[in-house]
């Protein structure tokens, strides 16, 4: 075997799959009796998501509507980056992004990760926002696969371009 395999490992989030469960979560919203009269809501701002109520327990629910979406969609929470309630006048919100792509202090923990831990002659690459593991043996690259899953990692990760 002469070539050699490789794999990318990125974080990337479906902007679709978000925006459709911003849509469920707002017309969940619009529906539930406990919703009814407290100025809830739920909607796109730019890149970023915001959610409204005029309690901070109501807005907080709002939020925890939203991640139930996310997680029946597959997408993991790990990317979803919420900060703490504010009033705003009478209203409570709270702005929440989806984060995407690895960081460079990520990517070097992934790199070292599979350096110390990983199988010998598999070699990690960071490519921008993504790394790219290769070894010219395909079981050390699933084995490597297994080691990432195995890791509890405060990021979500893909593995993508599988040859």
């Amino acid at each position: 075997m002469a070539s050699e395999s490789s794999f990318d490992i990125v974080n990337k989030v479906d902007r679709q799959e978000v925006d459709n469960a911003v849509n469920q979560a707002a017309k969940e919203i619009s529906q539930r009796f406990d919703f009814k009269n407290v100025d809830a809501g739920i909607k796109w701002s730019g890149e970023a998501i915001d959610m409204q109520a005029n309690t901070e327990e109501r807005v907080s629910a709002v939020l925890d509507v939203f991640k139930d979406k996310l997680v029946k969609r597959q997408i993991s929470l790990k990317g979803l980056d919420a900060e703490e309630p504010k009033l705003s006048g009478k209203i409570y919100k709270i702005s929440a992004t989806i984060d995407a792509g690895i960081t460079q202090e990520n990517a070097k923990k992934l790199s070292k990760l599979i350096r110390d831990e990983g199988p010998k002659g598999v070699k990690a690459q960071i490519q921008g926002e993504e790394l790219r593991v290769s070894s010219k043996s395909r079981d050390d690259l699933q084995s490597v696969q297994s080691l990432i899953k195995g890791q509890d990692l405060d990021f979500a990760v893909q593995f993508v371009n599988y040859r």
